[in-house]
């Protein structure tokens, strides 16, 4: 290797060593000989419950794991019932009657795993009174700023319509709620009334018979921008130093900012790193020459995705 013999090459050489360093830390491990171990349902197991519960042991470096579940066999598959992608070791999935087999693997950026021989399991006919449904969306948890938002759950075998209710005193009267909705798909929409911490439930119901009411899935809604920000430092048409430190007040807990620069004009972006998204409420400028004027205002985005007003416009003069 020919010697560093300038300053331009030291620089090239530098960028190069921190490409490769930055390559290595998102290599992942290979997890391609790793085994996974599946726990439930067992092989022939049988249940009356639509609702079945997969369970396996965690593997060392997965990020997920792709469950698949086919009628008959994977020998001799009827249907592919399901290919997901799963976060963690457990999965609720409703299935209508009868025989089943699933298998699993792990996964990671890199090679996934074999997957692990499959079970066979069987679903047996049963009342729809002893069955819930299982909900998708909004999931438990949620914090959104839509005000018009879509429900969705899945399929439960026998059913012939649905009834969706949302209330936020978590039914604890056991009613309707603040709505309620009879429909015979799985999907609705619904527009949110105000900003609260609403729940919302599904129960299966045919001519004969209801089911269980489902889970209770409790979400947010704030769609409420945070407060203007204010800026601390430094003071409009101050001359400053490079770096220059850009202060603001903080908008609370959770709270990120979007700096904006401008250049002289006070209109154009300073350059295309600008509007950046920051999560403190400071930021060291260190870009420009003597005697030039740069403008900069904040915004504050709250954790649902509210973003404030901006705050006002200041200028400084690199000194």
């Amino acid at each position: 290797m020919k010697p560093v013999t300038s300053p331009l090459q030291l620089m090239a050489l530098l960028v190069l060593i921190g490409a490769i360093t930055a390559c290595k830390e998102f290599i992942e491990p290979n997890i391609k000989d790793s085994a996974v171990t599946l726990n439930a349902p067992g092989d022939q197991y049988q249940s009356t419950s639509y609702t079945v519960n997969f369970w396996w042991e965690q593997v060392a470096d997965a990020r997920s794991y792709r469950l698949q579940i086919v009628t008959q066999s994977f020998q001799s598959p009827g249907s592919l019932v399901a290919d997901t992608l799963v976060k963690g070791n457990k999965f609720s999935f409703n299935l209508a009657p009868g025989d089943y087999e699933w298998r699993l693997r792990a996964e990671n950026g890199g090679t996934p795993t074999a997957y692990a021989q499959p079970r066979r399991f069987t679903v047996l006919p049963s009342s729809i009174k002893q069955q819930k449904v299982q909900l998708s969306v909004p999931a438990a948890g949620l914090l959104t700023n839509q005000g018009y938002l879509s429900f969705s759950w899945g399929s439960l075998y026998g059913a012939t319509r649905y009834r969706w209710q949302i209330d936020t005193n978590s039914f604890a009267k056991d009613s309707a709620g603040i709505a309620e909705r009879l429909t015979p798909s799985m999907q609705i929409t619904f527009n949110l009334p105000k900003d609260q911490v609403y729940q919302w439930r599904v129960r299966a119901e045919n001519d004969t018979a209801r089911a269980q009411w489902s889970a209770v899935n409790t979400f947010t809604y704030d769609h409420t921008p945070p407060a203007q920000v204010t800026l601390t430092a430094p003071q409009s048409g101050q001359s400053a130093s490079l770096p220059v430190a850009l202060q603001w007040s903080s908008a609370g807990t959770g709270a990120r900012y979007k700096l904006y620069v401008f250049k002289g004009d006070s209109t154009s972006l300073y350059n295309s790193t600008f509007p950046m998204t920051l999560s403190a409420s400071s930021y060291s400028f260190g870009l420009g020459s003597f005697g030039e004027q740069v403008y900069w205002r904040v915004t504050a985005i709250d954790q649902a995705g509210n973003e404030s007003v901006p705050s006002k416009l200041r200028s400084f003069v690199i000194q």
